[in-house]
């Protein structure tokens, strides 16, 4: 696949210029995408949304992060890896 992303941008795939704007969050370290939200509860969408960033980014992984709840840690966060994630060296 040829992905060329630039983020605030307009995005080409394959030669072809995609009529959207991509906005990750957070990226940290090079290494972890981190996507913010503040409603009641995630959805699927976010998922996807988050594990398309880390496909095209090739990022091995990612966090999604809540704000609305109570707990962050408990309640607020879901943690996704793609399999880029296997093939870290481990320290």
């Amino acid at each position: 696949m040829d992905i060329e992303i630039k983020f605030g941008y307009q995005v080409q795939y394959k030669g072809v210029e995609l009529d959207t704007e991509l906005r990750l969050d957070v990226l940290v370290e090079e290494i972890l995408c981190v996507e913010l939200k503040a409603q009641e509860g995630l959805l699927p969408i976010h998922d996807a949304v988050l594990l398309s960033y880390m496909q095209m980014l090739q990022k091995p992984k990612g966090i999604l992060i809540n704000f609305h709840c109570v707990n962050i840690f408990k309640d607020g966060q879901k943690t996704l890896v793609n399999r880029l994630f296997s093939e870290l060296p481990e320290e």
